[in-house]
C-alpha cells in the first residue's frame, strides 16, 4: 500500500507538472493574441449585425475579440468599456450608442493608453482631434443620400405617370434615423438635394423619426397614409429597416402588391432583406453601406494600433491619418444580383 501511494503521489506530481507547463505553454500561446474590446450600439440593428460578423469573423485567427452588445443605452456602454480597460485590452473598437458621448470614451482610453477605432457613428469632428490614438471606420452619409435622391430622379424621369397629380412637383414623405445622428442628418439633407440639383420640384408632406427601426417605420407610415393617402408619390427612407416598415404600411392599404397602385421607397443599407424587395418590386432602391468592409476596416486599424503597428500598413487609405472611408454603391432592379 505505501509503495502504491508512493507511485500514486509520484504520477500525481509528474501529470501537477505536466499540466502546470501545459497551462503556461497555452497561457504564453494566447497571450500572444491582443486583446479587442468591442461594443456595439445594440446587437438587434441588422446592418450592425453584419459589421459585428465581420469583425468576428476577421479577428478569429489573430486576436482574441470580445464584442458586446451595449443595449442602445450609453451608460451601459461606458461601464462596459471601464471592464474593458480593466482587463488590460489593447485596443478599443466602439460604435457609441451617442455620438456626442464619444469625449467620455476618449477620457477613458487616453487616461488608460488604450487606442480607440470608432465606426458606423462619427465622432465630433473636435473629439476626433483630443488625442492621436483615435481612429474612425464609416462611410460618407452625403454620399449615401446623393444615391437615393438619383436613384428617385431616374425614377420619375422614366415614369411621367409617377407625378400622379400631374403638378410637376414630387410630393414625399421622409422617414428619418435617429436625430442627431450624422447619417440621419445628412441622408436627409442630401437625397433631397439631389433631386433638386436635377432640376425636379419636390414638396415635403412629412417627416419624423422612426430610429432607425422597422415597426416604427410601420407604425410612420401609417400615420402618413392616414395624413396623406394619395398625394404621397415618394418615401425616403434613412434606411432599409425603416423602408421595409414602410412598404408593410403600404401594402395593408393595397399598395405595391403587384397591382396599380405603387408609392417608390427608397432605402440605405442593402441588406439581405431589402434585396429581397428589390427582387420582388415593393422596395425600388437602396444604396450599399458595405458594412462587410466597414467591419473589416475597423477590425484591421484596431488590430494595428493593438500591436503597434502603423494604421497605415494594413492597406486602408486614412484620411488625415484618422478616418477610413468605406464607399457607397448605388443597388437598383437593375445591378442588385451582384449583391445578394
Amino acid at each position: 500500500m505505501k509503495n502504491r501511494s508512493n507511485v500514486g503521489a509520484a504520477a500525481l506530481a509528474v501529470l501537477a507538472v505536466c499540466l502546470a507547463a501545459w497551462t503556461l505553454t497555452g497561457c504564453a500561446k494566447n497571450s500572444d493574441k491582443p486583446r479587442i474590446g468591442v461594443a456595439i450600439y445594440k446587437f438587434d440593428d441588422t446592418f450592425m449585425s453584419t459589421v459585428r460578423n465581420a469583425i468576428s469573423k476577421a479577428g478569429e485567427e489573430n486576436a482574441t475579440v470580445e464584442i458586446v452588445d451595449s443595449q442602445n443605452a450609453q451608460p451601459t456602454q461606458n461601464d462596459q468599456i471601464d471592464n474593458f480597460i480593466s482587463r488590460s485590452v489593447k485596443a478599443l473598437a466602439i460604435n457609441p450608442v451617442d455620438r456626442t458621448a464619444a469625449a467620455v470614451i476618449i477620457q477613458k482610453a487616453k487616461a488608460a493608453d488604450v487606442p480607440v477605432v470608432f465606426f458606423n457613428r462619427e465622432p465630433l469632428a473636435s473629439d476626433m482631434q483630443a488625442w492621436d490614438k483615435i481612429y474612425y471606420v464609416g462611410a460618407r452619409a452625403e454620399e449615401s443620400g446623393t444615391y437615393q435622391g438619383q436613384i428617385a430622379v431616374d425614377y420619375f424621369r422614366g415614369n411621367p405617370g409617377a407625378d400622379k397629380n400631374g403638378d410637376g412637383v414630387i410630393q414625399y414623405i421622409m422617414i428619418m434615423g435617429e436625430p442627431g445622428h450624422q447619417d440621419a442628418e445628412l441622408r436627409t439633407e442630401y437625397s433631397v438635394k439631389a433631386i433638386t440639383d436635377a432640376g425636379l420640384r419636390v414638396e415635403q408632406l412629412a417627416r419624423d423619426t422612426a430610429m432607425w427601426d422597422r415597426v416604427r417605420g410601420q407604425e410612420k407610415m401609417s400615420a402618413f397614409l392616414a395624413a396623406h393617402g394619395e398625394r404621397i408619390e415618394l418615401v425616403l427612407c434613412n434606411n432599409d429597416d425603416m423602408a421595409l416598415g414602410a412598404i408593410e404600411a403600404l401594402k395593408a392599404e393595397g399598395y405595391n402588391t403587384g397591382g396599380a397602385k405603387y408609392i417608390p421607397v427608397i432605402g440605405v443599407d442593402a441588406t439581405a432583406p431589402a434585396l429581397e424587395a428589390i427582387e420582388n418590386g415593393t422596395l425600388l432602391g437602396t444604396v450599399l453601406n458595405d458594412g462587410q468592409n466597414q467591419g473589416q476596416a475597423a477590425y484591421d486599424i484596431a488590430f494595428a494600433v493593438a500591436t503597434g503597428a502603423n494604421p497605415s500598413s494594413t492597406g486602408w487609405t486614412l484620411d488625415g491619418g484618422k478616418y477610413v472611408w468605406v464607399p457607397y454603391q448605388m443597388v437598383t432592379r437593375a445591378n442588385y444580383l451582384q449583391f445578394k
